[in-house]
């Protein structure tokens, strides 16, 4: 990753500013790319995973996650995972009122046409949602809203935004809002992002405001699965991973320093090595006190649902 990193980022320093920032990959140019560095029993599995992300869309998160409660439809209950706000805040709370409050200011981020967009959905019902390891901790909500009818559904997913970690060591977000902070920042790095990324800063039932990003839910966002991938996959998709994140860095700061800085030796690529295994050792460390500390009972471990 770290050799096509540098590579990428030359060529991008090669390039005039609408060059670089109409660079983009999309996802036939990755499977083309995919399938002749893989091999053909890797380019099969990353078709079918490509299928199952494809359908991964609002129409299945609206059969997957809600059911029909006296003719409205409903996000189903399955806690810890998945908690409707109305059980969260009881029945003295007006949860329509203050998600559509929420829904209003989140509005106010989006631009004009998005706007417009939203306005034709109304909110119907909203849940807080355990999502993935890299937000243990944090809040996340999905919202269901409506539009022409009952099969027009819109997936909203509210984020909590904190603190970069980088920030203690770096200057202070210009951003007086985290998940704006975010938003803009996807947007810079992303040749394409999520169509109604947005922020807002909520109060909770526990009276504390916290910030949060807003997204789709499940438009068609998928993950490799790295696990079962051989040295020659695993390969090629490092090499896609720097190339992508080569674009990134050339659309959001300065190329033409980053490319002269990483030279053409391969010092940069020897140093990201070094980190990374000594970043996985970390995480085997840590992993293994985390285990120990359940096998002595310290810690409480539950098997969530499949």
């Amino acid at each position: 990753m770290a050799t096509e990193y540098r590579q990428a980022m030359q060529r991008m320093a090669g390039l005039g500013n609408l060059e670089v920032w109409y660079t983009k990959m999309d996802v036939e140019t990755v499977a083309r790319g995919w399938e002749s560095a893989a091999g053909e029993k890797e380019a099969a599995t990353f078709r079918r995973n490509l299928e199952k992300t494809r359908a991964k869309d609002r129409m299945r998160a609206l059969s997957k996650l809600t059911r029909e409660v006296d003719g409205k439809l409903r996000i189903v209950s399955e806690p810890p995972l998945i908690v409707p706000l109305d059980e969260l805040a009881g029945e003295d709370t007006d949860i329509e009122a203050t998600v559509e409050k929420i829904i209003a200011d989140y509005r106010d981020t989006l631009p004009e046409d998005r706007r417009v967009l939203l306005d034709g959905y109304r909110f119907v019902d909203a849940a807080l949602k355990v999502v993935g390891v890299g937000s243990v901790g944090t809040r996340a909500f999905i919202v269901l809203m409506l539009g022409r009818d009952g099969g027009d559904p819109l997936f909203l997913q509210a984020k909590e935004a904190q603190p970069s970690v980088l920030e203690p060591y770096a200057e202070s977000s210009v951003f007086d809002n985290q998940g704006e902070r975010v938003v803009q920042g996807q947007r810079l790095t992303q040749a394409a992002s999520d169509i109604l990324l947005g922020w807002v800063k909520v109060r909770g039932i526990d009276g504390k405001q916290r910030d949060f990003y807003v997204r789709q839910l499940w438009d068609q966002k998928g993950s490799a699965k790295v696990e079962n991938m051989d040295a020659r996959a695993l390969t090629a998709y490092a090499e896609i991973c720097g190339t992508t994140l080569a674009h990134a860095h050339a659309r959001s700061g300065d190329r033409i320093a980053i490319g002269a800085y990483l030279g053409k030796s391969e010092t940069f690529d020897k140093a990201i090595a070094a980190f990374a295994e000594s970043y996985a050792d970390q995480n085997e460390r840590d992993y293994a006190a985390l285990k120990a500390a359940a096998d002595e009972g310290r810690i409480e471990v539950a098997e969530l649902p499949a």
